[in-house]
């Protein structure tokens, strides 16, 4: 009787094992990129984003982190079906989920005028290429955001 015991014990660990090890194979790796705000990057370009074009799958995140003061996120342009947050509050951090496929293009609202854009491709989907093209851009953004969505080609 205990031999019988031992063997189902010893059947299930097996089973409980294999399914662990079939869920962690399976189960996708979802990640977050970090994008600094900054006053300055090493090149010495100003108001800019450490990342201006971030690629990303459905699902993951984008966490925003103020390295000065003064800089936020707000989105201005998102595919159809996502539901635009509110722009962050200026120098706090702030991480986004991305669950809709396409072309996000966000700025800081100081400091737009000035050029400091950025874009979000989740899942290397572009078919908002066009719509996001025609959003609203002030001062440098203007021909930094044409400049962007011309390297997504």
């Amino acid at each position: 009787m205990q031999i019988f015991k031992d063997i189902v014990v010893a059947l299930s660990l097996w089973l409980v094992a294999s399914f662990i090890v079939v869920a962690v194979a399976v189960a996708p790796a979802l990640a977050s990129v970090t994008v600094e705000m900054l006053n300055k990057n090493a090149d010495g370009d100003k108001m800019i984003y450490s990342q201006e074009i971030v690629n990303i799958a459905v699902g993951e995140s984008v966490t925003w982190v103020p390295t000065s003061k003064g800089h936020n996120v707000e989105i201005i342009a998102a595919p159809e079906g996502f539901d635009i947050p509110k722009k962050s509050k200026n120098s706090k951090e702030v991480t986004i989920e991305f669950t809709v496929p396409g072309i996000y293009y966000y700025w800081c609202t100081p400091h737009k005028g000035m050029g400091m854009i950025g874009l979000v491709v989740v899942g290397e989907d572009t078919h908002n290429k066009d719509e996001v093209a025609k959003a609203k851009a002030m001062g440098k953004s203007k021909k930094k955001l044409k400049a962007l969505l011309a390297e997504l080609d």
